[in-house]
């Protein structure tokens, strides 16, 4: 029985890895073993965890993408299949959170964009990631989706709708892919202590402080009382990866602190 991940000899793709769980990700899954293409929109935050990679020993590279953009997305797996010879797994992170208003305050503009980056551009990915899977013989492919794709949340129409459709996107793939030894599997985090939940740089420090205080009191009402950190879903998300999850496909992993499982009473216990 493997109760140790190794990923030695493997090759991955993290998409959104300058910061937050794609960050984390990318460097768990350089420690277990992996070779990695850390893709970002932010240069100098996908160079900072490529060095933090290589620092440790590790081997990475770094490609500048929007995933929104096909033809950039085909330079990313190009440039990993040129870098290291092969592609084994795919974590599509990268995702931006949208405008937090009512459906009816939404403009058309703000919802496409969501759409975009979060769902159009897991599908392209993953369309451009799975021709080598097949030539290889298989792969494993771990979309980050959110406990908001599973319940609804305030002010938040365009991410619940990406992140649901993110969920049975990868059902539908597990369906398909199945036969050709292609895993396909999600996970659901809940509050997650990252820039892209307190809207990050877009905020005052005074904003950005009152943002924080809210996740925090939220995550209070949840059984596990707290936000986790990003290595906590990173973690999952290598173990999915792996030959420790061989029989997992289709599967929904809610990282989350037990969050979607019990009813909000509207005040943290403590």
């Amino acid at each position: 029985m493997t109760t140790t991940i190794v990923l030695d000899g493997k090759v991955a793709i993290v998409t959104g890895s300058g910061n937050g769980i794609g960050r984390a990700t990318a460097k768990a899954l350089a420690q277990a073993g992996a070779k990695v293409c850390v893709s970002d929109t932010i240069a100098a935050d996908g160079q900072r965890t490529v060095s933090e990679i290589t620092d440790a020993g590790g081997s990475a590279i770094f490609v500048e993408a929007d995933i929104s953009n096909e033809d950039q997305v085909k330079a990313v797996v190009a440039a990993t299949i040129s870098a290291f010879g092969g592609l084994d797994i795919l974590i599509n992170n990268a995702g931006i959170g949208g405008a937090q208003k009512r459906l009816h305050e939404v403009e058309a503009a703000e919802f496409s964009r969501v759409l975009d980056v979060n769902l159009l551009g897991t599908f392209f990915m993953t369309k451009h990631a799975i021709p080598h899977f097949l030539k290889a013989g298989g792969g494993s492919i771990v979309s980050i989706a959110s406990s908001y794709g599973l319940i609804g949340a305030p002010k938040a129409p365009a991410y619940c709708a990406t992140k649901g459709g993110i969920i049975n996107l990868t059902r539908q793939l597990a369906v398909d892919y199945g036969p050709d030894n292609i895993r396909v599997n999600a996970i659901c985090p809940g509050y997650i202590d990252t820039s892209l939940g307190r809207r990050g740089p877009t905020l005052t420090e005074a904003q950005f402080n009152e943002a924080t205080a809210r996740r925090e009191k939220a995550a209070r009402m949840q059984p596990l009382g707290r936000q986790a950190q990003p290595i906590e879903v990173g973690n999952v998300a290598v173990f999915l990866s792996s030959p420790n999850a061989s029989f997992m496909t289709g599967s929904i992993v809610s990282v989350d602190g037990g969050c979607v499982t019990t009813f909000n009473y509207g005040e943290a216990s403590n």
